[in-house]
């Protein structure tokens, strides 16, 4: 983009005036074709960071040639063409305020930008293989963490099963019990025969309470040790 369309120093107001419009209408179009880049996928930084300078180029220069046309517009003795003059002026040093801002964005956007590309760059060439050791150390914690819960649940499944068991144990020794002591009630045994029954039982039922609580401790001494 030619920056050189218009000249400040010198000519009319009139002529300067026309050089500021022919660089606003060139700004607009620059801006145009900024904002189609930046909507591409394909659009390079350099391409559009170019652009953005051209076009700021312009407005820079527009926005001189407004400030001398504002010096002379002010010594036009008639009042009804200053005032012509005066809105002329500040329409068109509106308008390049508008476009300025505009580019401006568009100038700080595409300095984040390229900024936040130098860093991923940096990022991934120089610390990399230190985010990788950190990703691999929280992976192995995480499957140390799994497979403890999964030994844990295994355990715990085991030492249900046994508490089970020695229930079933126990509902069969009481059955056998009222069995024996109906036929030996039948059969007419001495009550210290009787008694001796009773004390084998109640070993057992001491036997199988014991199993049940060695059990239970084993399950929790192994639950502590996996974590």
């Amino acid at each position: 983009m030619d920056s050189g369309a218009g000249g400040g120093g010198g000519g009319t107001l009139s002529e300067i005036y026309q050089s500021a419009r022919r660089l606003l209408l060139r700004a607009r179009d620059g801006l145009t074709r900024l904002e189609h880049i930046v909507s591409s996928s394909s659009s390079s930084s350099s391409s559009v960071n170019d652009l953005a300078l051209a076009v700021k180029r312009d407005i820079t220069q527009i926005q001189s040639l407004c400030a001398e046309m504002d010096r002379l517009w002010r010594s036009i003795p008639a009042k009804p063409q200053r005032d012509l003059w005066k809105r002329k002026v500040e329409q068109l040093s509106e308008e390049v305020e508008s476009l300025n801002g505009i580019v401006s964005k568009h100038l700080v956007r595409q300095k984040k930008q390229m900024q936040e590309a130098k860093e991923r760059t940096e990022l991934l060439s120089g610390e990399s293989s230190h985010i990788l050791r950190i990703f691999d150390d929280e992976a192995q914690a995480m499957q140390s963490a799994r497979n403890s819960s999964i030994m844990l649940e295994d355990a715990y499944a085991t030492g249900v099963a046994i508490l089970s068991k020695y229930a079933d144990q126990r509902d069969r020794l009481k059955r056998a019990q009222r069995k024996a002591l109906d036929v030996l009630n039948t059969v007419g045994l001495s009550n210290s025969v009787l008694k001796l029954i009773e004390r084998r039982h109640r070993t057992d039922k001491w036997i199988a309470y014991t199993g049940m609580v060695v059990t239970v401790v084993v399950v929790y001494l192994f639950w502590r040790w996996t974590h």
